[in-house]
């Protein structure tokens, strides 16, 4: 059994410590929020925080988190008003919408150190992270967005 929270809650996880955190938290907790995206932590759409720091969850095995602090997209705000959320929808980001939750959890990273990021560190933080419909210029306006406005 490994323990952990994630998004604020307690959670106890039967399965073998090598286990994907992305598998446990989409097959066995139902956050459906974590995408499944290259399973080689190419992409970042299953990007998730460990104790503030975001990683993917496809390359985080299930013993690595015990007892540590997990958030999800579902975590980052239970009503969708993040000011990352809200800038994405402003800046009209999401075309098929797959890699945004991993995308958002890792500018959440960023803003959560420095509230008033350049572009270029914003461009920089992000690095890594793919999105097949090729909406960086919208990404970056929208943190830049929450920046501002968080």
């Amino acid at each position: 059994m490994v323990a952990f929270t994630i998004n604020g809650r307690p959670a106890d996880v039967a399965k073998p410590p090598a286990t994907s955190l992305l598998w446990v938290i989409r097959e066995h907790l139902n956050l459906t929020g974590t995408k499944f995206g290259c399973g080689a932590g190419l992409c970042g759409a299953c990007t998730v925080h460990v104790d503030g720091k975001a990683l993917f969850s496809c390359q985080t095995q299930l013993g690595e988190v015990a007892g540590k602090a997990i958030t999800t997209i579902e975590g980052l705000s239970p009503n969708g008003q993040h000011a990352l959320q809200k800038a994405w929808v402003a800046e009209q980001v999401p075309q098929c919408g797959y890699c945004q939750s991993g995308q958002i959890m890792k500018a959440a990273e960023l803003l959560a150190a420095n509230k008033a990021p350049s572009r270029e560190a914003i461009v920089r933080h992000m690095d890594g992270h793919l999105c097949r419909c090729g909406t960086y210029l919208r990404i970056v306006r929208a943190i830049e967005r929450a920046a501002k406005e968080a």
